[in-house]
């Protein structure tokens, strides 16, 4: 039966489609305390990393686990850590029946719907990139700095213990014995440069290495540079030096 709609707007809402952007969890495993010590190992305690955050639970690798999955678990896991899980995608039927027991919503739907009624929108120019903070003073151990959106440069030393995020490249003018993560939200041509490279962990993109790993000869109390690597499915750091010493 055809229905009949006024052809007047309404006056108190409108309903329009949205991009939004939204970060995405790619689980690897089912095992949510491994998840949690993990979390805690990258990220450290540095409160405003995340700013309340919507984000996709995306199960591609873990679907074929037979096991229980506690969503309820892992909403307060990522809560603690300002990121709200909303929509969850290509689990097992018995997953995608948990996830919305616990109100998320499945995202297959809203894919193929993107997918079906997508338009091509005129490009818009891109905005150039803030420029870097920079940092003059010495990190002491315990200290933290996030250069949100940006590069971070520092012209002193970061001391064992202290800990510098950037969401683009880091460079330290000075020894680097404490953590370093660059590309913090996931880009992976970031890289970090150091004039004496000595740290507890680097990390591009997430990928990380610790110094449980001693890093090569070549590169260990010298001037060297960080990247990040793709091989097929491998992503690996690459320790380069920049200068003889």
């Amino acid at each position: 039966m055809p229905i009949s709609v006024s052809g007047r707007s309404p006056a108190t809402f409108e309903i329009k489609s949205a991009t939004l952007p939204l970060l995405m969890l790619k689980l690897k495993s089912t095992d949510l305390d491994a998840l949690g010590a993990e979390l805690q190992t990258y990220y450290g305690d540095v409160a405003d990393f995340f700013d309340n955050d919507p984000i996709v639970v995306d199960l591609t690798e873990v679907a074929a686990d037979a096991g229980s999955f506690d969503f309820e678990q892992l909403k307060a896991l990522l809560r603690a850590r300002k990121l709200h899980p909303l929509v969850v995608r290509a689990g097992s039927e018995a997953q995608m029946a948990a996830a919305a027991a616990a109100g998320l919503l499945p995202a297959r739907d809203l894919v193929e719907r993107q997918q079906t009624t997508a338009t091509v929108e005129p490009a818009t120019p891109e905005l150039p990139p803030p420029g870097a903070l920079v940092v003059d003073m010495p990190l002491r151990s315990g200290q933290q700095i996030y250069a949100r959106g940006r590069d971070l440069v520092l012209r002193a030393m970061v001391n064992a213990g202290a800990e510098v995020i950037a969401d683009g490249h880091i460079h330290v003018y000075a020894p680097l014995r404490g953590r370093a993560i660059a590309g913090a939200r996931g880009w992976t041509d970031a890289r970090i440069f150091a004039l004496d490279m000595e740290p507890e962990l680097v990390s591009i993109a997430g990928v990380y290495r610790t110094s449980e790993e001693p890093l090569p000869d070549s590169v260990w109390h010298r001037t060297a540079v960080v990247s990040l690597e793709s091989s097929g499915d491998q992503d690996q750091l690459v320790f380069e030096p920049l200068s003889a010493r």
